[in-house]
């Protein structure tokens, strides 16, 4: 990429008009967008926020996590997925071979709801599009929604997600594996119920890897 990048750097130089082509760097284009996110005031939600929490990991990654908003934690550092739930996510990704730097997390909503309640319609009309245009510079393989509330408002839809999780769903050409959010493994009363919920977004999380295995072949 550095040689490609030379070489419209020389013909630019010597004022060559023939080649019109416009070098994209998705890190360049998603740090404009932090700072467009960091300063918006288009929902109430901001107001109460500590931090805006725009997401975090790689300008390339072959997997997006997206779950609904940030939490306590969250809203305090100013990162995604950092609390237990977080935790848990962290050794999925490790499981699966990767790492939070390889892959990106994000979510519906940049800011803290007051006390985790889900988003309203309006709080996600004002900040999906950011989302979207992160899922726009990034293109990554495979879309995984953690959760009913990510998933529905990404597809616009209003599934149960014990009855969709694991299905391929697609989203502007990119599939979309639903699947439990880390929180609700946690909340499980027995621990018989949090390994088989475990198990259950383990098997989903194989449904991805064999998505990226398959545009590989």
């Amino acid at each position: 990429m550095k040689e490609l990048k030379d070489v419209l750097k020389f013909y630019k130089e010597i004022g060559a008009s023939f080649l019109e082509i416009k070098y994209i760097d998705p890190k360049e284009d998603l740090n404009d967008l932090n700072k467009e996110i960091k300063s918006c005031t288009k929902c109430p939600l901001y107001e109460n926020k500590k931090n805006y929490v725009t997401g975090e990991g790689s300008a390339s990654p072959e997997i997006f996590f997206i779950g609904e908003g940030p939490g306590a934690t969250e809203d305090q550092f100013g990162k995604p997925f950092i609390g237990k739930a977080g935790q848990l996510l962290d050794k999925m990704i490790k499981k699966m071979g990767y790492s939070r730097e390889s892959v990106f997390i994000g979510n519906i909503i940049k800011c803290r709801p007051p006390g985790n309640r889900d988003p309203l319609k309006e709080e996600v009309e004002a900040c999906l599009p950011y989302l979207k245009r992160q899922i726009n510079i990034l293109k990554p393989k495979v879309l995984v929604c953690l959760g009913r509330v990510a998933f529905n408002n990404l597809m616009g839809g209003s599934y149960s997600i014990n009855k969709v999780r694991g299905e391929q769903f697609e989203y502007e050409n990119i599939p979309v594996i639903p699947t439990f959010h880390p929180s609700y493994i946690l909340h499980q009363r027995t621990k018989e119920n949090i390994s088989k919920a475990k198990w259950a977004m383990w098997e989903d999380m194989l449904k991805v890897l064999d998505i990226i295995k398959d545009q590989k072949a």
